[in-house]
């Protein structure tokens, strides 16, 4: 029996005014324009893109720390893009977010335990102090650490161990689905796959789903079930991971997928890079047409001209004229 939807994103689209001055022509930042998607219960959706292509906006737009401009998040079959008050409150307690930066994600002013009880407090999940505390021990043992961490700051803290207590803060009250912004990215890369096998562990025992978003296309390889590739706000590519990673479809994909580092001199060498050429378009009222048309080998007039729509390919949406039928 597959696994119901549990978030439903369509046609979401995220702009930004960054207009200066008030003589200035409007200019309007579209981070994230017209992007689909769905996870499934219990499923990680890997998000990849090249910096600044909208991976942490489409995070931070579903879990309303930014405001939609236009389109749909449906949660658990409720559309939540509206939300507001109790109905949001309530919302925030089933989607949580793990912050890319553990330095700045922790108030330094405040104990482990203060920073992991603040949910719970928030959302009154136990009624006493005593449950709370013993709460909090119990998420710390889960994340690997100690339970007399909890009266530390987290200036007493390595950045993996940070981390760690930034996860046990977005469990602390039994969420259902967790954006992952880039969690591993600020972190030695010693550190990196402890961290990722602990949020497989926490996945499995928990029931968790994850949007995972991360630069580091092989460390989404191993945790996604399913990657998406986005381009300048757009989604580009969508499938199961293996098949995105080991046969891509779109351009952009094959490109991104080659610049991936080869440890090995021999095979490194007799690897087949693709270098982007052509001007990266602004996210500041971009032209027309597709948004990889610009630097992709393979535009045609036409690619200049239109958007292309998502095209189902197998498993997988693509968005490229290159799969029309």
């Amino acid at each position: 029996m597959e696994n119901k939807t549990i978030l439903k994103v369509s046609h979401l689209k995220t702009y930004f005014d960054v207009t200066k001055g008030i003589l200035t022509r409007k200019q309007i930042v579209k981070a994230v324009d017209d992007v689909s998607f769905e996870v499934k219960e219990g499923e990680t959706l890997g998000i990849v893109g090249e910096s600044g292509c909208g991976k942490s906006t489409l995070g931070r737009t579903i879990v309303k720390l930014y405001e939609p401009e236009a389109g749909t998040i449906e949660f658990d079959g409720k559309d939540i893009s509206k939300l507001k008050g109790n109905d949001l409150k309530a919302f925030r307690k089933d989607v949580q977010m793990i912050f890319q930066d553990p330095y700045a994600s922790l108030n330094p002013r405040m104990t482990v335990g203060e920073i992991i009880m603040e949910p719970m407090i928030i959302h009154g999940i136990y009624k006493t102090a005593a449950e709370r505390e013993a709460r909090t021990v119990e998420l710390l043992e889960i994340v690997g650490l100690k339970p007399d961490h909890i009266r530390r700051y987290p200036s007493e803290f390595s950045g993996g161990q940070r981390q760690r207590i930034g996860i046990a803060r977005a469990l602390a009250v039994n969420p259902r689905f967790i954006v992952c912004d880039e969690p591993i990215s600020a972190l030695d890369v010693s550190i990196q796959a402890q961290v990722i096998n602990l949020l497989e562990k926490i996945q499995k025992e928990m029931n968790l789903s994850y949007l995972f978003i991360a630069h580091d296309l092989s460390m989404v390889r191993h945790i996604s079930d399913r990657i998406g590739v986005m381009y300048l706000g757009h989604m580009m590519e969508i499938g199961p991971a293996n098949d995105v990673f080991y046969r891509p479809l779109h351009p952009y994909t094959i490109a991104l997928l080659s610049a991936i580092p080869i440890s090995d001199p021999d095979t490194a060498k007799a690897k087949n890079r693709i270098i982007l050429e052509g001007e990266i378009p602004s996210p500041i009222n971009p032209p027309g047409g597709c948004p990889f048309a610009s630097r992709c080998s393979k535009a045609t007039e036409r690619c200049f001209q239109q958007t292309p729509e998502p095209i189902q390919v197998g498993d997988r949406l693509v968005t490229c004229f290159l799969y029309e039928k």
